[in-house]
Formats: structure tokens, C-alpha cells, sequence
């Protein structure tokens, strides 16, 4: 991959697009139900600005309230499996507007927070109850309801600041087969952020340089981190990998999701996710080192790519200054 694959390569990732994921350890493929586990959820509006709610039929939290949400199924999409949950939880057929934010307990608990909107059916009556759930009602927000949990307050609000304002491209899952739970992080480092500074603002991307043959040319790529303990946190071993001398005076900042890549169709071989995201380097206070140029690497295996296509450049800058991408959460 030289200099324009590389660019090709950030234009789609900029534009919510996917790559396919290559060079990966099939061996550590997950399974649905079994290694990994996908929750979905929606937040439905109406015309009021009241929320769409469900009554709970599970023992566990019988009668109790909650938005339409459940687990993944086998050979489902994620678009397919909410879309799913709503019509047997709630009554109705929706419309998928954006994701609004992405939940993680490590690779193997991910929950996807929709935004949706009705598009036909009816609301499930008490008449219609059945084991996923009692009925269905609008919730004003401010009567009071039993809630099966308050971690809906959250999802809630995101649902409500996007309505307000888009302030994120809307984001919905790219159709793309992978076999792990992953990230790609486009690890960007600047030169801004310095007082009486005057110089452009450059900006320089971490690039995977291996290459499976030994004797090929090796061609650089954005790199792909399998997720082990946390998700969010894959990007940070990367560069702790990177830069050991220097990692303990870096922070590593995960702006957000670019896009979000599945497939889901053959399971137990493309039940993995990839996510697309934007990540930045920030210097710790006590540390004046690598004011203009990026952090030495201390392994050959990457290196560090300067981005000099201006539109590029201007794009992921503004991404960063605006932090206008979809939130990924860490419950640990």
C-alpha cells in the first residue's frame, strides 16, 4: 500500500465506509452466544417527543420498563437484529436513523444504541402479551415509571441531543465480514496544541509496515488490533507496543467511532466487528518531549505516515477539533 492506497484507504474510512480485514488470527474467531454477545437497542421518538418504552415479561424484572432491546441472533445483521426486537417487543416497524452510541465490557459484551423511527404497525396491547414482552407505551419522560434499570438515562439523552443537533454523521453498520472483535484506529499525532506556535499544523498517522512474506516489499496500512480486555483499549496497546520508553507520558485519546464494520452471516466465522476510529496522542503535562515531530518508534514493524493531502489533513483535524464522531463507552 504506498502513498495514494493509503490515502484511497483514509477517504473511505473518512466517509463512514469499511476495509476488509486481512491477516488476522482466524484461530481466535468468535461465536455468537457463546464467545461474544451483541446487545441491540432503540430509542424511538414520537411526534411529542415521547419515547418509546416496553413492559418487561422476563421473570427477572416482570413489569418493569425498559426501551425495546435484546440479544443478537444467529446469522442476523446488526440492523436486522434490532429492527427485530422492536417488532416483537414493541409492536412496530422501524426505520434505522443512526447508531448513538456504542457500549463495551471487553469483546465479549457490545451493546449497539440505535435511533430509529416508526414506520407502520401497531403498538403491543395488553391483549398481545407474550414472553418478550407485556405491551408497549409512549413515555412522556417525566411521568413516573418503573424502570427495569436507569442505564437507559444515558442512551435516552443521546437520542435527544441528536434530534436537537446531528452532531455526528449518522453511522450505521457497514456490511463486512470479520471473524474478530477489533479495532482499527487511525492514530493520529500533531504538532498543534503548543503555545506561539506559527508553523502549519502537520499531521502524521501510525502505519502497520509488516508484511506476512519476509522477503516481499512491505507495503503500509492502517493497523487492525485484535480486541482482547477492552475494546477501547486496543489502540493503546498498539502504541504502548510502538513506543514503550515513551508511553507512560502519552495519553492516548479514542475520539470516537468512524464507522462500524459486520457481517454476521456465516456463524461462527463472521460474527467479529471491526471498528473504525479516531484516536489522538496528547502529551502529559510533565513531558515537553515530541512538541513538533511524533514519538520515535521502537520497532520496525510500523511507522509513522505524514498526511500531506490537505483535504485529508483538514478533515481528520476537524474531526478531532469538533470531536463530531459516534461515542464509544467503556463500562469497566
Amino acid at each position: 500500500m504506498g502513498s495514494k492506497d493509503v490515502d484511497e484507504a483514509l477517504e473511505k474510512i473518512l466517509n463512514g465506509q469499511g476495509l476488509e480485514v486481512k491477516d488476522v488470527d482466524t484461530e481466535k474467531a468468535v461465536v455468537l452466544r457463546k464467545t461474544v454477545c451483541y446487545i441491540v437497542s432503540a430509542v424511538i421518538f414520537n411526534e411529542k417527543g415521547e419515547v418509546l418504552m416496553v413492559q418487561e415479561a422476563k421473570r427477572d424484572c416482570y413489569g418493569s420498563w425498559y426501551l425495546p432491546a435484546g440479544r443478537m441472533e444467529k446469522g442476523e445483521s446488526i440492523q436486522e437484529a434490532v429492527q427485530r426486537e422492536v417488532k416483537e417487543e414493541a409492536g412496530v416497524d422501524c426505520e434505522l436513523v443512526t447508531l448513538l452510541l456504542v457500549q463495551e465490557q471487553g469483546p465479549r459484551w457490545i451493546r449497539f444504541n440505535f435511533l430509529a423511527r416508526v414506520t407502520g404497525g401497531t403498538l403491543k396491547t395488553t391483549s398481545e402479551a407474550d414472553s418478550e414482552s407485556l405491551q408497549a407505551q409512549w413515555w412522556d419522560r417525566v411521568s413516573p415509571l418503573q424502570l427495569r434499570s436507569l442505564d437507559i438515562s444515558i442512551v435516552i439523552d443521546a437520542g435527544l441531543k441528536f434530534r436537537q443537533k446531528q452532531w455526528f454523521p449518522a453511522c450505521l453498520p457497514v456490511d463486512l465480514p470479520c471473524a474478530v472483535v477489533c479495532q482499527r484506529p487511525l492514530l493520529a499525532f500533531t504538532n498543534s496544541g503548543n503555545p506561539g506556535d506559527t508553523e502549519e499544523e502537520r499531521l502524521w498517522l501510525l502505519l502497520d509496515n509488516c508484511t506476512a512474506d519476509r522477503d516481499a516489499e512491505r507495503r503500509p496500512c492502517l493497523p487492525v488490533v485484535v480486541a482482547t480486555h477492552s475494546v477501547t483499549w486496543a489502540a493503546q496497546r498498539l502504541v504502548k507496543k510502538c513506543m514503550a520508553s515513551s508511553y507512560h507520558s502519552l495519553n492516548v485519546n479514542i475520539c470516537g467511532i468512524l464507522s462500524v464494520q459486520h457481517n454476521g452471516r456465516i456463524h461462527g466465522q463472521t460474527d467479529g466487528i471491526c471498528f473504525n476510529t479516531l484516536a489522538t496522542f496528547e502529551r502529559s503535562e510533565e513531558s515537553p518531549a515530541y512538541r513538533h515531530d511524533p514519538p520515535p518508534l521502537e520497532t520496525e514493524s510500523y511507522i509513522w505516515h505524514e498526511v500531506t493531502n490537505q483535504s485529508l489533513r483538514t478533515n481528520i483535524l476537524q474531526k478531532i477539533k469538533q470531536s463530531s464522531l459516534l461515542p464509544m463507552h467503556s463500562l469497566y
